[in-house]
């Protein structure tokens, strides 16, 4: 049964890695992965009773379906922000004209946003942002390649800003403030140590295109969206804090008072305008979420837990310790593996192989690592899978570019947190 498992889990992984040569979307993979594990262990003899695999299933789908709940919320609310045009508010206000000014103010916007908002969706903006401020390519692509790594540095020190840490937090591996004090200087580290070296090769000026005209009612909407969207996603770990409730609970109110403002907001705006179409719906939000990225996430937590239950995780955690036996060692290599695998899973795994108590440097490590790591590759992260797709990057110019200053980062990085451990 061991080994049926793991040949199950490990085709279904190959299919996911291989998503951009077998053209299948990586949650068709990750669904029947999470399922056929979940099948071999019911049907498997001698093992576990079907009662009691029912059970396990039972309790991993309910701690599942907190992340799942989760993410389509942050979703909901990014989405809503971006088609009331929020994000051009941001766009409005950078005034520079310098190419230099420029990538220094991206690259900070990138680390900033997506710890509020998360890296998918803070790559999507800023490349957006991107296209509307430069016109050559080959400047496009370089201040792509820093948001790719700025936006997962600025995820790992964040609750909501990648979905690893999400997980860690939401599992009560990692708190809130302990994630921000611990790996916010490590991520500013992986992030300036890149931005200064990419910035040397960056000279010139830029002509800025013309925005397009908004009414005042328009741009009103919008900055109470933008405004009252980037509050609400910030009250979400208090709310978790004060109540003791899941964090799902926190963002499904969050999106519940949004939506109750856009749809004032819409009202109004119809009054004034006469025009059924003045605002967007956050219907129209709804329908533009990730859901493929969303059952991808399922099925790969499925199948995960399958092996946990199974006891594969425990046995694995024992030889990756008994090899290498440093496991901050262990850690920094995981990192580094997720710019070739999907750093969910990895997550995943580690989350079931070890336990530590909440907020041990394991996990704070942990969430470092597999936030950063991604940015190795441009097909390590979502960020950076985002941005190939809407930029075309060539997956051998990242190669050459970006990723030697991606590991330079992630390894300053990795020292920095390594170092302040160490005087502990």
């Amino acid at each position: 049964m061991t080994a049926l498992l793991i040949t199950l889990f490990v085709v279904g992984y190959l299919f996911i890695v291989l998503e951009h040569t077998t053209k299948l979307d990586k949650a068709a993979p990750a669904l029947l992965t999470g399922v056929l594990c979940w099948t071999a262990l019911i049907l498997s003899s001698g093992v576990l009773e079907p009662e009691a695999v029912d059970s396990e299933l039972y309790h991993h789908f309910a701690e599942i379906s907190g992340i799942l709940f989760f993410l389509i919320g942050a979703m909901t609310i990014v989405e809503l922000i971006d088609l009331y045009d929020g994000f051009q508010i941001v766009i409005n206000m950078i005034k520079t004209k310098s190419k230099r000014k420029l990538f220094i103010i991206v690259t900070l916007l990138s680390f900033f946003f997506s710890a509020l908002f998360d890296n998918l969706t803070t790559a999507i903006v800023m490349a957006s942002l991107i296209s509307k401020l430069l016109h050559d390519k080959n400047d496009r692509w370089l201040f792509a390649g820093m948001v790719i790594i700025a936006a997962n540095a600025g995820g790992a020190w964040s609750p909501i800003g990648d979905v690893t840490t999400t997980m860690l937090w939401i599992g009560n591996q990692v708190t809130t403030m302990n994630l921000i004090l611990e790996i916010v200087l490590p991520s500013i580290v992986c992030t300036i140590v890149p931005m200064l070296i990419l910035s040397r090769n960056i000279q010139g000026d830029f002509e800025r295109l013309p925005t397009k005209e908004r009414t005042a009612l328009q741009t009103r909407h919008s900055q109470i969206i933008l405004f009252a969207g980037i509050g609400l996603l910030m009250f979400v770990p208090i709310f978790k804090t004060v109540t003791h409730l899941p964090p799902f609970m926190g963002m499904m109110f969050s999106v519940g008072i949004l939506w109750a403002i856009s749809s004032t907001l819409e009202k109004r705006a119809k009054r004034a305008t006469n025009d059924a179409n003045a605002n967007p719906s956050i219907f129209d939000a709804l329908e533009k979420i990730d859901l493929p990225s969303i059952l991808f996430f399922a099925g790969i937590l499925l199948a995960v837990s399958a092996l946990q239950t199974a006891g594969i995780l425990k046995e694995l955690a024992t030889f990756l310790t008994d090899t290498f036996g440093n496991e901050d060692l262990i850690v920094t290599i995981i990192g580094g593996a997720s710019a070739i695998f999907d750093n969910v899973p990895l997550v995943a795994a580690l989350q079931k192989m070890y336990a530590y108590p909440t907020d041990h440097a394991f996990w704070l490590y942990l969430a470092y690592c597999a936030g950063t790591g991604g940015s190795l590759l441009i097909i390590g992260s979502a960020a950076g899978v985002a941005i190939m797709g809407i930029e075309k990057i060539n997956f051998f110019w990242y190669l050459k570019k970006i990723s030697w200053v991606a590991l330079i980062g992630y390894l300053s990085g990795c020292g920095t947190y390594l170092l302040i451990e160490a005087f502990k």
